[in-house]
């Protein structure tokens, strides 16, 4: 049995049972998210099961970094990781306003950035290379913050969340090795972790979940997604492409409702049951087939990057038309249902 094989099977049995004991804290401490009236529940429901995520992660990436020396790269993802999960779980506990939350999340991004520097270009297929330059600072800033939020946004049914993570990271798992073309050991480890333990948490959240994984989970999984192609960004433009590919849902559903609610001058912090996965669960889909759906595209997605990373540039099609047309249909299909209601 190979290393990452082995390491594998023990961070998801170690993912399983850590899961479960949060569970019982959780509920002895009542720490619980209650139903409302925007919820896809309706008993009160334990979080903060995404813990058990971030200690494992972390963890491994100590171990890493005790075995191959600690780089600017490992400490910043350490540090910042654990400074997003800690913010997170005060938010699981005792919920933030955004006048806390945000400060915090701006301090942890600056920190990730002077580790791991900035996105200095971008691959967009059939376009070519673009060269970011300096606009490549904000850029990188906004593509971190936006992640971490846009994750969080997007945990709200069943599964969801966890699907996606176990997805992208296995994509990523396959990028960052030499097979995948990026050759990147620390981005390798930090994707074959979150794979892993991810699916230990899906053990408990998969519908119906019987614990939910919470900010401190949500924030730090769209934290990992945006610093994995920053750590490969040595490679040249591909890696933020990569990025985009692989979370292209989520990034698509929070992007669109984001800009949706603010140009209808919403509170586009606040609660609500626009986005389109929970749009598909009111119009009549069970939220097991919709987390299916959202794990599924973003397998398409991987699936697409892995090709490209492998020089099948003949992808390149699919990638820049093929997954917004597919969006385009999701979304026409999910009109239709709410008229037919």
């Amino acid at each position: 049995m190979t290393l990452p094989l082995l390491a594998f099977i023990t961070l998801t049995i170690l993912a399983y049972a850590g899961v479960a004991w949060i569970r019982r804290v959780a509920m002895q401490r009542h720490i619980l998210d209650h139903p409302n009236e925007r919820s896809s529940h309706s008993i009160p429901t334990p979080r903060g099961g995404g813990l058990a995520i971030v200690i494992l992660v972390i963890a491994a990436v100590l171990v890493f970094g005790i075995v191959n020396g600690f780089a600017k790269q490992n400490i910043a993802y350490i540090v910042s990781g654990i400074l997003l999960a800690f913010l997170g779980w005060r938010d699981d506990v005792r919920s933030l306003s955004p006048r806390v939350r945000f400060p915090i999340q701006f301090l942890a991004i600056v920190i990730a950035m002077f580790g791991m520097g900035y996105f200095t270009s971008v691959t967009i297929p059939l376009f070519g290379v673009w060269h970011l330059g300096w606009v490549g600072i904000p850029i990188t800033f906004l593509w971190i913050l936006g992640l971490v939020n846009a994750y969080n946004f997007m945990d709200g049914i069943d599964g969801i969340a966890g699907g996606v993570a176990l997805a992208a990271a296995l994509g990523w798992t396959l990028l960052s090795s030499t097979w995948g073309g990026l050759g990147h050991p620390l981005a390798f480890w930090i994707a074959l972790s979150v794979a892993a333990t991810s699916l230990g948490f899906l053990g408990h959240n998969w519908p119906p979940a019987h614990i939910f994984m919470g900010d401190v989970g949500s924030t730090f999984l769209g934290f990992s997604f945006a610093v994995l192609p920053l750590m490969s960004a040595h490679r040249g433009g591909d890696a933020l492409m990569f990025g985009t590919a692989i979370l292209w849902t989520f990034i698509m559903d929070a992007g669109i409702t984001f800009l949706r609610r603010a140009a209808k001058r919403e509170d586009v912090f606040a609660a609500h049951r626009t986005h389109l996965y929970q749009r598909l669960v009111i119009s009549g889909i069970k939220p097991v087939l919709v987390s299916s759906l959202f794990t599924a595209l973003t397998l398409l997605g991987a699936g697409l990057s892995i090709a490209w990373g492998r020089g099948f540039h003949s992808v390149a099609p699919l990638i820049i038309f093929g997954l917004p047309l597919l969006w385009v249909a999701l979304s026409v299909y999910t009109a239709r249902r709410e008229r037919a209601r």
